[in-house]
């Protein structure tokens, strides 16, 4: 039978529905874990501290918390194929996410560990709601049409995250045009700005998404204690199953540097000494070129090639990384945001869309767990990396009694060091990704499944 190339009218609502929670839970990317926790977190909650320290402190807790989300994914995408509460867990792990933010609004100055606690916390549901989203992606899209709806997703979350964003700026900015009284006050109310944009925008996804299956469910107890052993089980089928297990570790190594540039990228404009505004500014144009360039990756992917494509975007990433350890100009930083928004949307779509073709039906969340495991655990590598390569570039080149100049020479080569090390990440994930052949990922899927029905 010839393969549905176009999605129903029903569907059609059901994939906006779908593809709207990126619009909601993107602003938590945007505002608060790509531009303003970050800053907040050097200037306010870590004030009067090294800048070398605070990047580490910085990268440290985030690579925790990216660390029990990776522990969690996999059991998480077992219980939900299990359960069928795939729906429910969407909304518990949102709403976590979204309490934690507005914690942030109300934590007093230099309590630095109390805001990374927070911060984790609402990283935490943040990435747990992946798991069941990315889940729900082969269940609501044609297969012919997975690449569009996962790039329709992605782009819709570079326009929202970036659209409320803009007011964010214009708050921080200008907060007296707002009736504010300080620029630390309105950074608070990005918070809870964010806070109320994705509880009531994730809404639209509850409402337009099919219903978890009715019927007996066993008890949270059982779904764990089965999530642990499905968990045994699909490491056994992944090793089964060469192509996937090749992709997966392709992508564990490339988007690792992806998410570090994500997450790091004003904490490292700061230690160079550019002011904030100039990097909000620079974050806020890599979300508006992402929006169209990620639907721009999706056709790219399907008349080109999706190995290609993302071949194509990991060069470029080794270009901005390379070029991004040696620049010493405000201008220079949003010449590579431009740039780093043509390719951010696509290779994250893209690298989501190619693992769908590889699942075996009725895996989906399971597989999907360990997809987000797999992401999620190599941000536990690079925000630790540059942290750490930071600090000790730092000791090994300061003098015994550095003069005022050494110290902060030594700390600008320091902050240059880090970044280069995100190189490895994308070398690797390249030279891995050279080997996944598709056309034998699907036999193997095929032949998983057919032999799977076999004992059935």
């Amino acid at each position: 039978m010839k393969e549905r190339l176009t999605p129903t009218s029903s569907e059609r609502r059901t994939i906006w529905g779908w593809a709207f929670y990126d619009w909601a839970n993107s602003a938590f990317a945007t505002t608060v874990m790509g531009v303003f926790f970050p800053g907040f977190f050097k200037q306010v909650w870590s004030q009067g501290v090294d800048a070398n320290l605070s990047t580490a402190r910085l990268g440290l807790g985030s690579a925790s918390a990216s660390l029990i989300v990776a522990l969690l994914a996999p059991v998480l995408g077992a219980i939900a194929d299990r359960s069928q509460r795939r729906k429910r867990m969407l909304i518990l792990f949102t709403y976590l996410g979204v309490v934690m933010t507005a914690g942030l609004v109300f934590l007093p100055d230099g309590y630095w560990r109390s805001a990374l606690f927070i911060y984790a916390l609402a990283y935490i549901g943040y990435a747990g709601a992946m798991v069941f989203y990315d889940a729900m992606l082969p269940q609501i899209a044609p297969a012919a049409s997975l690449d569009q709806v996962s790039s329709l997703g992605y782009a819709l979350g570079y326009l929202g995250g970036g659209l409320l964003l803009v007011a964010n700026v214009f708050m921080a900015v200008k907060p007296h045009t707002f009736g504010i009284a300080d620029t630390d006050t309105a950074i608070r109310l990005c918070f809870a700005s964010v806070a109320v944009w994705w509880g009531l925008f994730a809404l639209l996804t509850f409402a337009w998404t099919p219903a978890d299956p009715q019927g007996q469910r066993p008890t949270l107890r059982r779904q764990i204690g089965a999530g642990w052993r499905q968990l045994i089980s699909t490491f056994t089928k992944i090793r089964k199953l060469k192509t996937i297990m090749l992709f997966l570790l392709a992508y564990w190594c490339y988007i690792d540097g992806v998410d570090t540039i994500i997450k790091m990228a004003v904490d490292f404009g700061m230690s160079l000494g550019f002011e904030f505004k100039d990097l909000v500014l620079a974050f806020l144009m890599v979300q508006f070129i992402a929006f169209p360039s990620a639907l721009a990756f999706g056709q790219l992917g399907r008349y080109w090639g999706v190995r290609r494509s993302i071949y194509l975007a990991l060069c470029i990433y080794i270009f901005v990384t390379l070029w991004g350890a040696n620049m010493s100009r405000v201008s220079e930083f949003y010449v590579l945001a431009a740039v780093i928004g043509l390719v951010q949307g696509g290779i994250q779509a893209l690298s989501r869309s190619y693992y769908a073709r590889f699942i075996p039906k009725g895996l989906n969340a399971e597989f999907f767990g360990f997809y987000n495991m797999l992401g999620k655990f190599s941000a536990v590598v690079g925000p630790a990396l540059m942290g750490l390569t930071g600090l000790v570039v730092r000791r090994w080149l300061l003098p015994i009694d550095p003069t005022a100049e050494q110290l902060r020479a030594v700390g600008l080569q320091a902050t240059r060091s880090s970044i280069v090390a995100v190189l490895v990440l994308f070398f690797a994930g390249a030279l891995l990704l050279y080997f996944v052949d598709e056309a034998r990922g699907k036999q193997e899927a095929d032949a998983f499944e057919a032999k799977d029905a076999g004992k059935k």
